[in-house]
């Protein structure tokens, strides 16, 4: 069995704790004016799961408990595309429904299309992926595979393209090869969780800030939304303080509100 890379494990891990849910969704939609051809459509979809191997792999346990990846040939990988009929009135709603549910990473493949109808001329095509297949880096060559999928397929042809050359199973492989053990005391996994548990010894954990309601025992994942303005000058520099010590913007503001 094909292991986890080391941000799988992380979220199978929270997967298991909190069970399917819709936390680690990634949604996107689109809206589409003009005819469209859904059958061109499932069948590009299925097309773009066939050249990715992370849109048809399952995350499984073996008899110890431990995950690996099990991707599914391509004949074996049916990924769900559903169509109904919505109003506009009713499609924020049906949208919310559909983004909402979570996934069984063991039984369902981490990529879900429904085409909402709202006319013969106008539809919304939503795409909810699971975090464990795809990041938002992934969005772009995503699109970019289904139009040539798609315009193949209404064209009555499958797309021809090009083999990749790595699938992330072999990212997977090589990141496990590149860091070892962090059980053996030479590897380089061993070293940065050293380095990691020195860095945060005696670091105060959750930050202390004053609430204005008693953090809750399970997490509603609920938020809201608090407006301020940087200046640009100020945006500018933290950003640039954040490249000089190889962090981001979002890490070097994090370290300040600590």
């Amino acid at each position: 069995m094909i292991p986890l890379s080391f941000a799988q494990r992380r979220l199978w891990f929270l997967h298991r704790l909190e069970g399917p849910s819709a936390t680690y969704n990634i949604p996107f939609a689109l809206r589409l004016k003009g005819p469209l051809d859904t059958a061109a459509l499932a069948a590009a979809t299925t097309d773009v799961a066939t050249r990715h191997e992370s849109l048809r792999t399952l995350i499984v346990e073996d008899a110890d408990g431990t995950p690996g990846q099990r991707i599914l040939p391509p004949a074996e990988a049916v990924l769900p595309f559903h169509l109904t009929d919505t109003t506009p009135q009713d499609l924020d709603g049906a949208l919310e429904k559909v983004l909402r549910r979570g996934f069984h990473l063991d039984t369902e493949l981490p990529l879900r299309t429904t085409v909402f109808t709202l006319s013969p001329h106008e539809h919304v095509v939503a795409f909810v992926f699971h975090h464990i297949a795809v990041d938002g880096a992934s969005m772009a060559p995503f699109l970019n595979d289904l139009v040539t999928a798609y315009t193949a397929r209404r064209q009555g042809q499958a797309p021809h393209w090009t083999p990749l050359a790595v699938q992330y199973k072999d990212y997977t492989l090589w990141q496990r090869q590149l860091l070892g053990d962090e059980d053996d005391p030479e590897s380089v996994a061993a070293a940065q969780i050293d380095y990691w548990q020195h860095e945060l010894d005696g670091v105060i954990q959750p930050v202390q800030l004053p609430l204005d309601r008693p953090r809750p025992t399970m997490p509603g994942h609920h938020g809201g939304h608090v407006s301020f303005t940087l200046e640009p000058e100020l945006l500018t520099g933290l950003g640039k303080l954040a490249a000089d010590h190889g962090a981001t913007a979002p890490m070097a503001a994090q370290a300040a509100l600590t």
